[in-house]
């Protein structure tokens, strides 16, 4: 039997199946081929990627179930040509393949990014509050790769639309009219925009990072989160204030943390003006000494103010952080108020007042006459 003959039996065998069998099942067997090969590739690349190498071998597991897909979606199209469908059919397979495909990459490509930046922020140690410069780069990293993922979703939704020539002919009319639908577009998508451009540049910028202590609406708090469009505050008594990007580009506020951690702590106390400073001043320094909290750089005493009442004290001392420095000045003010009850009560603020006989200062005339029945 010759070749010929061969085909030719071959042929006749299949003629009593449809064509859109044989197409379903040629497509199948390319797609079945392909997946074979994905995981002879993987674990061949598996062997050759040595261990030490984490970032690669995350990402290989990370974006297997996508290159598989991807190479699914490759041997179809290659097959497609061969496969005997009319032309309309084998159009609209060959453009929802496509459409896949532009997904497919977008997907990958925000994989990749996240798995990349997650290895980058695992070297930054954020958890150190004396640490400025991983603060400012977790902050950068996670501003902008939100904003990176946003326009990559946008680009690849836009780029899989335009691949129809219905809603390529609708975008083009949109643009060319440029009225009033233009106009209700823009106005929708402005706070989006704003906080896309808000995001970016506080990343540049830097008026916070993660992790500073800032005082947002009247209310102390760290910063917790920091998003594509909004910041998250979290409060000293863990509510959380949930902000705009632009906010913090647009309104004033503090931010006690913008070069470093360290912080000068307050504690103001009103006496008499019996109290002797110096032992006080001299009590600040042993408490300031014997607390961990304190970062050996400020200790001091002052009188700050006076009135016709008392005066007032104020004591300063630092501490490597803003919930250091919290403690650290309650610990102050209470130690300091016992060291003044035990050792020095006189001094404590006081009301002073003079009792008069009002009767006797203005003499017999003011004395006043009994009641008569």
């Amino acid at each position: 039997m010759s070749l010929q003959d061969f085909f030719t039996a071959i042929d006749r065998l299949t003629d009593w199946i449809p064509n859109w069998l044989i197409a379903v099942l040629a497509l199948v067997a390319a797609a079945s081929l392909a997946l074979l090969l994905h995981g002879a590739a993987v674990r061949l690349a598996r062997r050759l990627i040595s261990p030490q190498h984490a970032f690669m071998q995350s990402l290989l597991s990370s974006t297997r179930s996508l290159s598989r897909m991807a190479l699914v979606l490759l041997a179809v199209a290659i097959v497609l040509p061969a496969v005997p469908l009319d032309k309309h059919a084998t159009g609209i397979v060959a453009r929802w393949l496509f459409v896949l495909f532009i997904i497919l990459l977008g997907w990958t490509g925000i994989t990749a990014l996240m798995l990349a930046t997650d290895f980058y922020l695992t070297r930054s140690q954020i958890d150190q509050h004396s640490n400025p410069l991983a603060r400012k780069h977790v902050t950068q990293i996670r501003v902008l790769r939100r904003v990176i993922v946003t326009l990559a979703i946008i680009v690849t939704v836009a780029a899989a639309l335009m691949t129809f020539d219905s809603v390529r002919q609708y975008g083009v009319s949109l643009i060319a009219s440029a009225g009033a639908a233009g106009l209700v577009v823009g106005l929708a998508v402005r706070p989006l925009l704003t906080n896309l451009f808000a995001g970016i540049q506080l990343a540049i910028t830097q008026p916070i990072r993660i992790g500073d202590a800032v005082i947002v609406e009247n209310e102390w708090g760290w910063v917790e989160e920091i998003t594509g469009t909004y910041v998250v505050i979290k409060i000293w008594d863990w509510r959380r204030l949930v902000v705009p990007l632009s906010y913090f580009l647009e309104t004033p506020f503090q931010n006690w943390t913008r070069q470093s951690t360290d912080l000068i702590g307050t504690v103001l106390l009103w006496v008499d003006y019996t109290v002797p400073v110096a032992p006080v001043r001299a009590r600040l320094e042993e408490v300031a000494r014997a607390s961990n909290l304190w970062d050996g750089q400020v200790v001091n005493l002052q009188v700050v103010d006076s009135n016709e009442r008392a005066v007032q004290l104020r004591a300063l001392v630092s501490a490597r952080s803003s919930p250091e420095a919290w403690d650290l000045r309650c610990e102050v003010r209470e130690k300091l108020i016992l060291f003044l009850q035990r050792e020095y009560p006189g001094a404590l603020p006081k009301q002073r007042a003079e009792l008069v006989d009002f009767a006797e200062r203005q003499g017999p005339s003011a004395r006043v006459p009994p009641m008569q029945n």
